[in-house]
C-alpha cells in the first residue's frame, strides 16, 4: 500500500519535472457562502475568522500575489514552502539535502508503494509543462522518453555499476538496482539514512562527549561512522565484527581504539550494521539470562527476534497464522506467483531492503510506469465496451489532479484552513470544496460572457438606431446641397451664396463620416459577437467523462493510502513525505514472501498461538494463548522478562473497541468472548494516551483480486493500465490492473469505498466482474482464467486491514505514542510520554518497562511500508537491548545489566 504503496511520497510542493503551474482566476465573495476558518489552539479552543479569500492568479515564480488587506492567493498554484509551518519530529534522522540525493517522483501524492501495491507509485508520469516567453501561460509536451523514468544521478559512488546477481531483468532492460561494492562515504551515510557531514540527534545523545567536544573529535567520529557503514554495505553477507574494521581502517585513523569500539558498537546495537541475515564470524554471544517474547512473526518481529537473539537473548516468537510475513503473502500455485500483500520495493536509495537484496535471493523488477487507462462507452444495442482515454484528455485532467492536490496543500499548511466549526477537515472534503470553487468560478465566467453578449447586441441595437439617424442626416444635406447648387445655376454668385454653399458642402462631409464612423463601429461591435458566440465559455468545470477520470486519479490516492479521502488528515496525511527514498519503484518477481522466510532463518517460532491476554507483572510479563486454528479455549502461558508486540494496529483498534463496550456490553464480556472475538486483553490496561492514539490513527483496507490465465492477451510491455468507473462512489472497483510476473497473471486492484463493499460479495462475482471489465477493454476472447484468489484484509481476523494512514484528526505524533514502551507498574505510564528519542534522556539507571511495540504503524517517519516494519523491529531491539543489556556506546560504560528472567511455562 507507500504499501505498504500504496504515494506518496514525493515533494507534493513541485515535484521533480513538473513547472508550477499559474490557474484562472477563483474569487470567494465573503458575503456568498457562509464559512468560518478556524484556528485552533489549545484543545482545540479557537476563534472563528470570517473566510474571505479573493484567490488570483500567481506570478510566474509561483508566487502568489498579496494584498496588506486580506489574504490572496493562486488557488490552483503549487505551494512554494508547503513545509514551512509544520511541526517535525525533533531528533529526526535528517536525510542529505542535496536534490541528486533527494528526488522526487512526480505525481506525488502518492508516492510511497505500501504494503498491498504501491503511500505511491507515480503511476502516471508522462507530461511535462513548458512556459511560453511572451505569456503567462502553460503549455504541456509530452516528455522524452529518457525523461519518463525516474532519472536518479548516482548518489553512492561514481564507478556504481548495475548488479547483476539476483536481480531479473528483460534482455537489456534496466532493473533499477544498481550494485554497492564501491559505495562512497557519503552515498554510504546516504544509504544509512544518515547526514554524512554531522551527528543527528539520536548520535549527539549517544555521544555526548563527542557532540560537546572539539571540532576534530567530532570530523573523526564521522568518518569511523561513515567509514564501518561503508564496509558493511561492500559485503553485508559477513558479519562486519570490530576486529575486521580495526585491520580496515587506515593511519591514523586506527589510533583511538576506545572510540572505534563505541561507533562499532552503536551502529551494531541499532542496526545500521550486522542486520538481516549474514554470516557470523564472531562466537556467539554469551547467555545474558534475558528472556524475550515476541507477538507476531511479520517483517519488525522477525527483525527484532533475529537482533534480539545476536545479542544473547533467549527470544521466542508467537504466531497465530502457520506461515510467517503476517501482511506480506505470496500466492504460490504450478508456474503462478502473485503477491496478495506487499508487492512493491518503493526505492532502494536509503531503503534497508537494498542490503537485504544482497543477502536473500530476491528476483527484482522495475515496474514500468506506463499507465494507459479505458473508460467504459455504451453501444446502440446496450452492450458496453471499453476505449481508450485519448492522450490530451489524459494528461489535462492528471494536471488538474495535481493542482487540486496542490491548492489542498495551500489551504492546510499556508492558510491553517485544517478545522471549520472545530471539526478538522479531511482531504477529501479539501478537495471537493475547492472543486466547487471552481464549479463557481466558471459559472461566473459563464455570466459575465453572457452579460458581456447582452452589453455588445444591446450596443449594436443602439449603432443601428444612430446609423439609421445618421443616413437621414446624410439625405438632408444632401437634399440642401442640391439646392444650392440649382439656385447657383440661375442667379449670380454672391458673397451669401457662397458661403452658404461651402455650409452645405462641410454639413455633408460630416455627415458622412459620421456615418462611416457609426459603420465601423458596428462592424467592430459584430465581429465582438462573433468571436463571443464562437467561443463560449465551458458550461461546467468538469464535464461527466471529465469527472470519471478525476475519479480515477482519486480512486489511485485511496490506494495509496488504502482509505477513502474522506477519512484522510487534511493537515497531516502526507506527512512523511519528506523520508522516502530514492530509486526505480521494483516489484520481487519470486514473491515478496521470500523475504521473512529468509528472516525466520534459525529462529523459534511457535505457529498457531493466539494471543489472549497480555499480563505485565512485577518481575516480567505472561503471555496467555490459545490454540488458533480450533475452537478450544484451552490455554497455554509463556513467561518472559518482556514482551514485543507487533500487532497490526487494526487488532488493537479491534480490541480497544471490543473492551470499551462498543461491540458488546462489558458486562457480558469473559474469555470465552475474548477469543470468539480474536481479541487481545492487556493487563493492566493500557494508559489512556496509548487507546487514544491507536484510535485516531487510521487503519485502512486494500484488497486483490489475482486472475491466472493460460496466455497472455493484454499489452505485456505494461505493467499497468486503468479502468475509469463509471460513478464516483463505484471508482476503486477494479480500477487498476497489475501485470509484474513471469507468468501470466493480473492483479485487480479495489480500494476506497469499494474495498469494503467488494468484501461481503462472494468470490464467483468478484471474478465476473473481473472478466467482464477485461473483456470490455480486450474484446469477448479474454479467456476464463485457471486460477483466482480475492483477498478480503478487513475480514482477517489477524489484520483488520492492509495498513496505517493519518485519519482526520490524528497526527505523526500518534506514531510516536503507539511505538512508546509502558511498564504497566509505573505511575508514568499514566502521563503522556515525551515525543522525543529515548536516547535523548539521560540515563541513569536501567528502565523497567515490559512492554515494547512495533510494526509499520509504530515508525513516524515511514508508516505503512515493509521497510518502516523492519526499521521499527530494528529501532526496538536496540532499545530493549539498550534497557536490558546496558548501553556500550556511552562514555562512562554500560550500566548494570536487568536481572535474569522467571521461569517458562
Amino acid at each position: 500500500m507507500a504499501h505498504q504503496s500504496q504515494t506518496t511520497s514525493t515533494d507534493r510542493v513541485n515535484p521533480v519535472g513538473r513547472r508550477r503551474i499559474s490557474p484562472e482566476v477563483i474569487t470567494i465573495d465573503e458575503n456568498d457562502e457562509d464559512y468560518t476558518l478556524r484556528e485552533p489552539g489549545p484543545s482545540h479552543a479557537s476563534r472563528d475568522i470570517p473566510l474571505n479569500l479573493d484567490i488570483v492568479p500567481s506570478t510566474r515564480d509561483g508566487q502568489s500575489q498579496e494584498s496588506p488587506q486580506k489574504p490572496e492567493f493562486s488557488i490552483m498554484s503549487p505551494i512554494m514552502k508547503k513545509e514551512s509551518g509544520r511541526e517535525r519530529r525533533i531528533g529526526a534522522v535528517e536525510l542529505p539535502s542535496s536534490s541528486s540525493v533527494r528526488q522526487r517522483l512526480n505525481y506525488s501524492t502518492s508516492t510511497r508503494m505500501k504494503f498491498l501495491g504501491g503511500k505511491h507509485l507515480n503511476l502516471i508520469n508522462r507530461v511535462k509543462p513548458t512556459y511560453d516567453d511572451d505569456t503567462d501561460d502553460v503549455d504541456f509536451e509530452p516528455l522524452d522518453p529518457d525523461e519518463q523514468e525516474y532519472d536518479e544521478e548516482d548518489v553512492l559512488d561514481d564507478s556504481t555499476e548495475k548488479d547483476e546477481k539476483g536481480v531479473a531483468e528483460d534482455e537489456g532492460e534496466d532493473s533499477g538496482v544498481e550494485d554497492q561494492q564501491d559505495v562512497g562515504l557519503e552515498g554510504a551515510a546516504f544509504q544509512s539514512r544518515f547526514p554524512f557531514d554531522r551527528m543527528n540527534t539520536a548520535e549527539a545523545s549517544a555521544f555526548p562527549d563527542i557532540s560537546q567536544g572539539h571540532i576534530a573529535t567530532q570530523k573523526l567520529y564521522l568518518y569511523l561512522r561513515n567509514r564501518l557503514l561503508q564496509l558493511w554495505l561492500q559485503n553485508p553477507k559477513v558479519e562486519l565484527t570490530w576486529e575486521t574494521v580495526l585491520k580496515s581502517l587506515e593511519s591514523p585513523y586506527d589510533t583511538d581504539k576506545v572510540l572505534i569500539r563505541r561507533v562499532h558498537a552503536y551502529l551494531n546495537r541499532h542496526g545500521f550494521i550486522n542486520f538481516g541475515i549474514f554470516e557470523r564470524v564472531s562466537l556467539p554471544s554469551k547467555d545474558k539470562g534475558v528472556k524475550v517474547i515476541v507477538i507476531g512473526a511479520g517483517v519488525a518481529g522477525l527483525a527484532a527476534a533475529q537482533q534480539l537473539k545476536g545479542f544473547g537473548m533467549d527470544v521466542i516468537v508467537l504466531e497465530a497464522r502457520d506461515r510467517v510475513g503476517g501482511r506480506i503473502a505470496t500466492f504460490r500455485k504450478n508456474q503462478f506467483v502473485a503477491d496478495l500483500g506487499a508487492m512493491v520495493v518503493t526505492g532502494l536509495g536509503g531503503n534497508p531492503l537494498n542490503v537485504l537484496s544482497k543477502q536473500i535471493p530476491m528476483e527484482l523488477h522495475k515496474i514500468r510506469q506506463k499507465c494507459p487507462l479505458y473508460e467504459s462507452n455504451g453501444s446502440s444495442s446496450g452492450s458496453c465496451f471499453a476505449v481508450p482515454v485519448p492522450k490530451e484528455k489524459d494528461e489535462g485532467i492528471e494536471r488538474e489532479f495535481n493542482r487540486l492536490l496542490e491548492a489542498t496543500s495551500y489551504l492546510s499548511h499556508q492558510l491553517d484552513f485544517n478545522y471549520v466549526n472545530g471539526k478538522a477537515v479531511s482531504l477529501g472534503e479539501a478537495l471537493e470544496w475547492v472543486i466547487k470553487l471552481q464549479e463557481k468560478k466558471v459559472q461566473e465566467k459563464k455570466m459575465q460572457h453572457l452579460s458581456k453578449v447582452m452589453e455588445l447586441l444591446k450596443k449594436q441595437e443602439n449603432l443601428v438606431l444612430h446609423l439609421l439617424a445618421a443616413k437621414d442626416n446624410i439625405e438632408e444635406c444632401h437634399t440642401k446641397y442640391k439646392e444650392v447648387i440649382g439656385a447657383e445655376g440661375k442667379v449670380k454668385k454672391d458673397a451669401v451664396r457662397e458661403f452658404t454653399l461651402r455650409v452645405s458642402t462641410i454639413d455633408l462631409n460630416n455627415a458622412i463620416k459620421a456615418y462611416e464612423v457609426l459603420k465601423q463601429q458596428l462592424d467592430d461591435t459584430e465581429h465582438r459577437l462573433e468571436i463571443l458566440e464562437s467561443s463560449p465559455p465551458c458550461d461546467t468545470y468538469l464535464s461527466q467523462n471529465d469527472r470519471q477520470i478525476l475519479d480515477w486519479h482519486f480512486a489511485n490516492l485511496e490506494f495509496a493510502n488504502a482509505a477513502p479521502l474522506s477519512n484522510l488528515s487534511l493537515k497531516h496525511w502526507d506527512q512523511d513525505d519528506d523520508f522516502e527514498f530514492s530509486g526505480n519503484h521494483l516489484t520481487i518477481r519470486n514473491g515478496y514472501s521470500c523475504v521473512p522466510l529468509a528472516l525466520s532463518q534459525d529462529l523459534d517460532i511457535r505457529y498457531g498461538k493466539a494471543i489472549r491476554q497480555i499480563t505485565i507483572e512485577e518481575q516480567g510479563v505472561r503471555i496467555l494463548t490459545t490454540d488458533a486454528f480450533g475452537d478450544t479455549t484451552e490455554t497455554k502461558t509463556y513467561d518472559a522478562d518482556v514482551v514485543l508486540c507487533t500487532l497490526p494496529l487494526g487488532v488493537l483498534r479491534h480490541s480497544v473497541q471490543f473492551f470499551s463496550g462498543q461491540m458488546i456490553p462489558s458486562q457480558n464480556i469473559n474469555f470465552k468472548t475474548i477469543c470468539s472475538n480474536n481479541v487481545v486483553k492487556f493487563v493492566p490496561p493500557l494508559p489512556e494516551w496509548k487507546t487514544a492514539a491507536i484510535m485516531r490513527l487510521g487503519f485502512g483496507n486494500l484488497n486483490k483480486v489475482v486472475l491466472c490465465f493460460d496466455r497472455v492477451f493484454w499489452d505485456p510491455n505494461c505493467n499497468l493500465f486503468g479502468h475509469v468507473g463509471s460513478t464516483t462512489a463505484s471508482r476503486g472497483e477494479l480500477f487498476l490492473f497489475w501485470n509484474l510476473y513471469r507468468a501470466p497473471v493480473l492483479l485487480a486492484l479495489v480500494a476506497g469505498d469499494a474495498a469494503a463493499v467488494m468484501e461481503e460479495v462472494s468470490d464467483d462475482v468478484v471474478v465476473g466482474r473481473c472478466i467482464a471489465v477485461l473483456r470490455a477493454i480486450f474484446g469477448q476472447n479474454v479467456p476464463q482464467p485457471r486460477d483466482t484468489l480475492v483477498t478480503r484484509w478487513k475480514n482477517d481476523p489477524w489484520a483488520r486491514g492492509s495498513y496505517s494512514f493519518v485519519a482526520v484528526g490524528a497526527s505523526g505524533n500518534d506514531y510516536d505514542l503507539l511505538s512508546a514502551p509502558i511498564s504497566g507498574t509505573e505511575k508514568e505510564d499514566e502521563t503522556l510520554p515525551s515525543i522525543q528519542l529515548e536516547q535523548e534522556k539521560e540515563v541513569k539507571k536501567v528502565r523497567k518497562n515490559r512492554l515494547y511495540f512495533a510494526g509499520e504503524h509504530t515508525i513516524r517517519n515511514y508508516p505503512a511500508t515493509v521497510h518502516g516494519a523492519l526499521l521499527s523491529g530494528l529501532r526496538e531491539a536496540g532499545r530493549m537491548a539498550d534497557e536490558l543489556l546496558g548501553r556500550p556506546y556511552l562514555p562512562n560504560g554500560p550500566p548494570a545489566a536487568a536481572s535474569a528472567s522467571v521461569s517458562s511455562k
